[in-house]
């Protein structure tokens, strides 16, 4: 199966794996099913309080058609890219830069689905099998993939990341711009990992990054210290850009 590599604001290398098409498939029978369950389930308790002759527009619009026709735009609104037949299958929908799409996207989604599937016989499922993430032609519109859930990971922003935009901001170790992306992306993984040893496993990463780059470093905290060298990283790495 293809990868599709991204760097993230972090100069961390993700990969993501795109679902196959029989996953896609299994899921969206799966939503079907659920749909044809919640149908004939509504039907069968409102026919126990209501005669057909009762059915006003209203309760057939609310409870019939809108749930049915907005089922997956809601699901991977309010479910982070997933419907329930997603997530059984353990696949989501994601941004092609490996972050959460917006509503607009999920929108986006949602309102080409006919093209893909119904008024084109299908058009969508070509679409997939051809292209290199394996996007739909909802996708390809609104930027997004869907990818197997084991490959993903949520991209967390926050204003630190973009200390180093400071006019004030100067590098505190040069070295830093000797790092690999791997060796980034292990900082970023310990700094990250909330596992009971954390404070450990930093520390004895602290030590062996000053081993590896020859520096004293001006901190004894070992978290500021890795933070520090991950921001000055990201300086001189978009120095270069």
């Amino acid at each position: 199966m293809a990868e599709s590599t991204i760097i993230t604001g972090q100069f961390v290398r993700i990969s993501q794996t795109p679902a196959s098409i029989g996953e896609r498939f299994i899921a969206f029978l799966i939503d079907y099913i659920l749909i044809v369950i919640y149908l004939m389930s509504t039907i069968t308790l409102l026919l126990n309080f209501y005669t057909p002759r009762d059915f006003n527009a209203v309760i057939y619009t609310f409870l019939i058609i809108l749930p049915v026709l907005f089922y997956s735009f809601l699901c991977e609104t309010f479910n982070q890219g997933q419907s329930f037949g997603k997530k059984l299958m353990n696949i989501r929908v994601v941004k092609i830069d490996g972050s959460t799409p917006g509503i607009s996207s999920y929108l986006l989604r949602w309102l080409l689905f006919p093209i893909d599937v119904p008024l084109t016989g299908g058009l969508g499922v070509l679409s997939v099998i051809l292209t290199k993430n394996n996007q739909r032609l909802g996708d390809l519109a609104a930027g997004t993939m869907i990818i197997k859930e084991k490959n993903y990971r949520k991209i967390h922003v926050s204003l630190d990341e973009f200390d180093y935009l400071t006019k004030d901001y100067h590098p505190v170790y040069p070295q830093s711009a000797d790092l690999s992306l791997e060796q980034v992306n292990v900082i970023t993984r310990t700094l990250e990992s909330n596992k009971k040893d954390r404070e450990r496993r930093i520390m004895m990463l602290a030590k062996k990054l000053q081993e590896l780059l020859s520096l004293t470093p001006l901190d004894s905290n070992g978290e500021r210290f890795l933070q520090t060298v991950l921001r000055d990283y990201q300086y001189y790495a978009l120095e270069e850009i």
